[in-house]
């Protein structure tokens, strides 16, 4: 039977189900089918959206670059990016020697309403901070933590709110829930799947 999840990863948490050195695991929630698995990871500093599933069609498709599906965050910054920050993160600044795809990014005028993290961001007293939604179609190793630092703003605080059209809404940090039938047939739809 096939299995599609959304799960609310909480800071410190590991997108797998082993656990290693302290943190805890996706064994820790649930009960979880046996046979799934994340499609798409977040590191442990990260929060926010995680999707498992045991389709391996739908996790292919999802995570595959070169299918380029949406992923949005909302992401607490370090220092206030200006005009030009704005505009390098959203044309693509060069990590790795790799320069990123064009993304989607747009400057909060109020601070985002999220759960208060278990463990505090560091605050720095001189320090003002900002927040983005950056929205990318590729999803490199701890991407959007590298880009912020990239053009001088390190990420203090990441949470992943969305994946395609599939959100956090109505969950909390540790909550789960499956998809509903309507969900899936969409997600087979928006995937190209028959």
């Amino acid at each position: 039977m096939k299995s599609y999840i959304l799960f609310y990863k909480p800071y410190g948490v590991l997108s797998q189900f082993t656990r290693e050195k302290n943190h805890r695991a996706l064994c820790d929630f649930g009960p979880f089918p046996k046979d799934v698995y994340a499609a798409g990871r977040l590191d442990a500093d990260s929060e926010g959206l995680l999707f498992l599933t045991n389709d391996t069609t739908v996790n292919h498709r999802l995570t595959d670059p070169k299918f380029e599906h949406e992923r949005t965050y909302i992401v607490q910054i370090e220092g206030i990016p200006d005009d030009d920050d704005l505009v390098r993160l959203s044309s693509g600044v060069v990590i790795e020697a790799k320069r990123t795809k064009p993304a989607m990014v747009r400057l909060f005028d109020h601070e985002p309403d999220f759960p208060v993290r278990a463990l505090p961001i560091r605050f720095r007293k001189n320090v003002p901070t900002a927040w983005l939604k950056m929205t990318l179609r590729e999803g490199r190793n701890r991407q959007v933590r590298k880009m912020t630092a990239a053009v001088g703003h390190p990420t203090l605080r990441l949470v992943r709110t969305s994946i395609v059209f599939l959100t956090l809404k109505k969950l909390h940090p540790g909550e789960y829930r499956e998809l509903t039938s309507e969900e899936i047939k969409k997600l087979y739809g928006l995937l190209l799947i028959s």
